[in-house]
């Protein structure tokens, strides 16, 4: 059995009053899930029943994109409401704490609101440092499929476990540690995220004298993909369709954009020379419908308990996720199938259900979205924009989405086209009606100068410098507090 470890401030447990008229928010997120879920027709043939419910029911808003496609600065982003222009948080090397002193994240905006701020599994980043316990009445801590390749340092309430003699589990020997997939030898209900699930289904049983805003974080399908055989079988690999990776898609992508996709490249090459590439893609989608099904018991759990009319539920996802296009894996580029995501909120304020908007949405709109929801003073340092008149009208106008990658590295997209332009001066336009791959760059097109012009007025007009990275702290886990190095 996996250790359970949680944080609660005095006083937390089962209460007892009647339900609060303020609308409960519950929140729950998966990590590195792409568009390859039913409701956005990313990859014919997935299965995702359960966040196809959760769209039917509620609003899907199928052309929403990450702050930033890493972890750390995407979910950074959505909890302070800060852009990483506005931040310094580019990537996930850099503490948002010590470097945005005075912020409240959604938790805290609404524990100063007079809710109950609960959690549980990976919301903010997943490494130590990262989740501050000040900002939750509870919280449990993140559970891992891999206690034996975890680092110590950065997740000090993992109880390290030996090597199983099975790793690595996807067959490749003398690779990359976190990259892995494949099948453990326990039950579905041993998996890491199950405890976040459990978590949930307890919380959801408790009688509440306050509204609560809790947010249940589950780690599939990011890597290592592990899931149950079940999860596997409904994935032939004799059936699986490879990415579109024509052998010149590189060939009109400005430099900038080349070093993004060289990134980790060694990797996409080892997993193909070893005959692995079909192997990756099932193991994905069977992760992707692994959590399909933990956000289902997730939502059965709302469905049964006293919460169910007086909650607004929000699906998100952190970034979204390469398996060989543009010769990438991973995340941290500024294409689609990195900063696509799906987001779906469903519940009370909802309208027109089940009709998808087409509008660009980012995730650091949520932060003043539940505000505006749940009723609460709008807070002035949010960069978004609530979502409220889009789950009001469904026709309702919007400005572009901005995605950023490191400081003046900007993509904006509009329900057509997405323009990039990097730091270097390097730009790229696609249309993304007729070419939804981005196989054809049409930047240097000039009759379509004002679509880039029009396009580039919504990127940030500054770019703050990144925040000092997490190895200029001296960060103590027992008290949670950080010291410059350089401080005497």
């Amino acid at each position: 059995m996996h250790r359970r470890e949680f944080f609660a401030s005095a006083g937390v447990g089962l209460l007892s009053a009647a339900a609060p008229a303020r609308p409960n928010v519950l929140m729950i997120g998966v990590d590195d899930m792409n568009d390859w879920v039913g409701c956005l027709g990313g990859y014919p043939g997935v299965k995702t029943p359960n966040i196809d419910r959760l769209a039917a029911r509620g609003v899907l808003f199928s052309n929403a994109h990450c702050a930033a496609p890493v972890c750390n600065p995407s979910r950074t982003a959505l909890f302070t409401g800060k852009r990483p222009s506005s931040s310094g948080i580019y990537d996930n090397e850099q503490y948002w704490r010590p470097a945005l002193p005075g912020t409240l994240t959604l938790p805290e905006y609404f524990r100063k609101h007079g809710y109950h701020a609960a959690g549980a599994g990976k919301v903010l980043h997943h490494v130590a440092g990262f989740n501050p316990p000040d900002q939750w009445d509870e919280f449990q801590l993140q559970v891992f499929d891999d206690p034996w390749y975890r680092r110590a340092a950065w997740y000090p309430w993992v109880k390290r476990e030996p090597m199983p003699a099975a790793y690595p589990y996807n067959g490749i020997g003398d690779f990359q540690g976190e990259f892995d997939w494949g099948v453990l030898p326990k039950s579905e209900s041993e998996y890491g995220d199950m405890r976040a699930v459990d978590w949930a289904g307890q919380f959801l049983k408790r009688t509440h004298t306050k509204p609560f805003f809790a947010s249940v974080g589950l780690w599939h399908p990011h890597i290592p993909m592990f899931a149950p055989q079940e999860f596997f079988d409904m994935y032939p690999k004799d059936r699986i369709n490879l990415p579109v990776t024509p052998e010149d898609d590189l060939a009109d992508v400005p430099a900038q954009g080349q070093t993004f996709a060289a990134a980790r490249r060694e990797e996409f090459d080892r997993v193909v020379k070893d005959g692995k590439w079909r192997d990756m893609v099932q193991a994905y989608l069977a992760c992707i419908t692994f959590a399909d099904r933990m956000v289902g018991q997730i939502l059965d759990f709302l469905d049964a308990s006293a919460y169910a009319k007086n909650t607004i539920v929000v699906f998100w996802s952190d970034n979204g996720w390469h398996l060989g296009e543009k010769r990438h894996v991973h995340k941290s580029t500024l294409w689609q199938r990195s900063t696509h995501v799906p987001l779906i909120i469903a519940g009370p304020p909802a309208k027109q259900t089940g009709q998808a908007r087409s509008q660009p949405v980012s995730l650091v709109d949520l932060y003043p979205t539940l505000v505006d929801l749940c009723g609460l003073p709008a807070n002035p340092a949010n960069d978004g924009l609530t979502l409220r008149p889009l789950l009001e009208n469904r026709r309702a106008p919007r400005q572009p989405a901005v995605t950023t990658y490191w400081p003046d590295n900007h993509s904006v997209r509009d329900e057509r086209w997405r323009y990039t332009r990097y730091k270097d001066g390097g730009e790229e336009l696609f249309d993304e009606v007729s070419d939804p791959h981005e196989l054809h760059n049409l930047a240097g097109d000039p009759k379509l100068a004002e679509v880039k012009r029009r396009l580039a007025r919504a990127m940030p007009a500054k770019s703050v410098e990144p925040a000092l990275e997490r190895s200029a702290y001296d960060f103590d886990y027992p008290t949670y507090t950080y010291r410059l190095k350089t401080a005497k």
